[in-house]
């Protein structure tokens, strides 16, 4: 039997250095390897006579070597390399750079097949940079090749011969993960097919069916882990029926601001949830400054009145006091107390929350991780409000869960997916979605620009900042990095600093910085000492600063486009007219229509279906939030059809086979056990 766990690095190819290129891949074993899929394929498999090449494609060509390699150094370390080919309809010159390993690789006469981009002029056909192979020869053309995600350290060629000893030492020995009913049933080709045609297909048709398979499996493997994870969540368990006495209209009445048909909607849901026996496990989605927090006081305020305690988890302390003064200013009204805790707190302080909170003395506590630390214990848990969900993995939500009796569970997510989506991904949540923002939110005007226009922006920050205003540059790097061309924070601090803007305050915030030196910079913005900030993308969950009124996202390109929705969130919170502008470079098809998105529609549900048709699921669902693995080859937008299927398809298996207990189940059983490990077990 194969050992799927067995090193990378004894794989023929790699070896003590390569693996360390591989291990910044995400391959650490054999398996690692295997299941490295394809981003994208050449047909190389069809050649083309040199008269029909058309200027701009990729082709194949066969021909016949006419010339000896000729050398012109331009520079110390510069080369340009040609070499004239023919074949039967016309000539063309082969040109590659710094590349002397080949002077003496071409033979006159002999025949060769040349695969790359051709360059045509008047009366002239260029090729660059070809790959090639000698006349009966076929490693890297005439077939399809596969293209991998890879690293300027790991080239094609290396990484695609790689994979292939990896294959060839599998052989045809993989343990088959899907039973054979289903793939008769649902017309999939088995394992090991599919593994190695996924890589190296035969021909299109072949590549499609290994992938319908692996799609299928990824997706139905996911389907049946999450479906298995609510029915824990709900499986023989009592929840807690609050008093259908205490109404939230109560609270409601008494907001300072009128809730939107949308929060009302949502607060229905959840009051009817919290009045049944089952325990509540829903999904609040709104976008940003849609009132989440305003829904998940009112849901507190029931908790409370019906005689139980509150606990909110948000992933940073600063977060953690900005709902602590807002929860406190509310429900001190009604004789609620509330409390915080983060890990800044003086040793005394924690000991007298903890013994309060225990005693029952404090109904509210809104915290950091802090909360899930050993010591801290409640009287009476009975409502959980996760804020900002996807920053915590279901561990440690369920870690806080377990200091109460099956609590209600409230989780919270400003990060918008489409609803049929949501729906399937989510398996293991009930979803209420607030799809309306208040009548107060402005909308932010937002505007793409070039380098060319950097005076013209530098000069609108400046009367922005002499109105009063605030502002956040955000950038995709901390530091300058050779690899990447991109703007960093404390490149930009400098100069803002020094020059710029030197005639004003500025400071920078980072992640590689201590929570004390972040939370206090922070602090300082919302108190309006700072004038500019310069960060990285840690703001994207942050405090609200009303005054703050211009975004600024240097290389806006580098960012997805869920991420640039977020971040142009952090704006447009208070009464004065706010801005985001996104500076980006290079001029591909792709970066235009990404910056048309974000300037033409402020719906945060539009941009993250966009964001999703364009880049793939991947990080985009996040699905680390229930500790379950990201997609390798799955397309939640492309294989909406085959997730349907599958849904479908999970839900019957396991209304006939709750445990998956039955002999044709079992390898299914396995499969789930082996792939998701301690996080769902069937």
């Amino acid at each position: 039997m194969v050992d799927l766990l067995k090193d990378a690095k004894y794989i023929k190819g790699v070896g003590p250095n390569r693996v360390k290129q591989l291990n910044k891949l995400g391959i650490y074993n054999l398996e690692d390897v295997i299941t490295y899929y394809p981003r994208g394929y050449e047909d190389r498999g069809k050649s083309k006579l040199i008269a029909e090449l058309v200027d701009g494609e990729e082709a194949l060509i066969e021909v016949t070597c006419v010339s000896k390699m000729s050398e012109v150094r331009i520079r110390k370390n510069m080369a340009i390399y040609k070499l004239i080919v023919r074949d039967d309809s016309a000539s063309c010159t082969l040109t590659w750079f710094n590349s002397f390993y080949l002077k003496d690789k071409f033979k006159v006469g002999e025949k060769y097949k040349f695969f790359g981009k051709v360059k045509r002029r008047i009366n002239q056909i260029e090729m660059m940079s070809p790959t090639y192979d000698e006349e009966n020869t076929n490693k890297n053309t005439g077939k399809i090749i596969p293209i991998y995600p890879s690293t300027y350290e790991l080239s094609q060629n290396v990484l695609r011969g790689i994979i292939e000893n990896a294959l060839k030492e599998v052989g045809n020995d993989l343990k088959e993960t899907l039973p054979e009913y289903l793939q008769k049933e649902y017309n999939v080709m088995d394992l090991n097919t599919a593994i190695h045609q996924i890589h190296f297909p035969n021909d299109f048709k072949d590549y499609e069916k290994a992938r319908k398979r692996l799609v299928f499996e990824e997706l139905l493997i996911m389907q049946l882990a999450l479906l298995n994870l609510k029915d824990k969540y709900t499986k023989d368990v009592d929840g807690i029926k609050f008093s259908d006495d205490i109404k939230m209209s109560v609270i409601i009445d008494a907001l300072p601001f009128k809730l939107t048909n949308a929060q009302k909607r949502v607060l229905e849901e959840i009051e009817l949830d919290m009045e049944k026996q089952k325990m509540m496990n829903r999904l609040l989605q709104g976008d940003v400054g849609s009132g989440k927090t305003a829904v998940s006081m009112c849901a507190s305020y029931k908790a409370i009145k019906s005689g139980y305690q509150v606990a909110v988890m948000v992933p940073t302390a600063i977060l953690a006091k900005q709902h602590y003064e807002n929860f406190k200013k509310l429900l001190s009204n009604f004789d609620i107390t509330c409390e915080l805790l983060v890990s800044g707190i003086t040793k005394k302080q924690k000991e007298n929350i903890l013994e309060r909170l225990k005693n029952g003395e404090i109904d509210v506590i809104i915290g950091t991780h802090a909360l899930i630390e050993e010591n801290v214990e409640f009287k009476k848990l009975g409502l959980v409000v996760t804020d900002e969900q996807h920053r915590f993995g279901v561990r440690q939500r369920g870690a806080l869960n377990s200091k109460g009796t099956n609590p209600d569970v409230l989780v919270m997510s400003a990060t918008p997916i489409p609803r049929t989506l949501a729906l399937i991904l989510y398996g293991d949540l009930d979803i209420s979605i607030i799809d309306e923002l208040p009548p107060n939110r402005q909308k932010i005007e937002t505007c793409a620009v070039t380098p060319s226009k950097e005076d013209r922006v530098n000069n609108f920050l400046k009367e922005q900042i002499k109105e009063g205003r605030q502002i956040y540059v955000v950038c995709p790097l901390v530091e300058e990095s050779e690899e990447i061309n991109a703007k960093s924070v404390l490149e930009i601090f400098e100069r803002y600093k020094n020059d710029t803007f030197k005639d004003f305050n500025v400071e920078y915030l980072h992640g590689k910085m201590k929570p004390k030196e972040k939370e206090q910079i922070m602090q300082d913005f919302k108190d309006k000492k700072i004038d500019i900030l310069i960060s990285t993308t840690v703001i994207e969950v942050g405090v609200d600063v009303p005054n703050a009124s211009v975004m600024v996202i240097e290389n806006a390109e580098r960012f997805g486009l869920a991420t640039l929705h977020q971040l142009r969130g952090r704006v447009g919170r208070g009464k004065y007219k706010s801005y985001c502008i996104l500076k980006y470079k290079g001029n591909s098809e792709q970066t235009r229509e990404r910056m048309k998105i974000m300037v033409e529609t402020n719906d945060g549900f539009k941009v993250s279906e966009k964001d999703l048709e364009m880049r793939g699921s991947g990080e985009f669902f996040g699905t680390k939030q229930h500790g379950l693995p990201e997609f390798k080859i799955a397309n939640l937008f492309e294989d909406m059809q085959i997730l349907k299927t599958v849904q479908s398809l999970a839900i019957k298996i396991l209304q006939e086979d709750k445990n998956l207990s039955l002999e044709k189940n079992k390898i299914l059983r396995n499969t789930i056990n082996k792939k998701f490990k301690e996080r769902v077990e069937i």
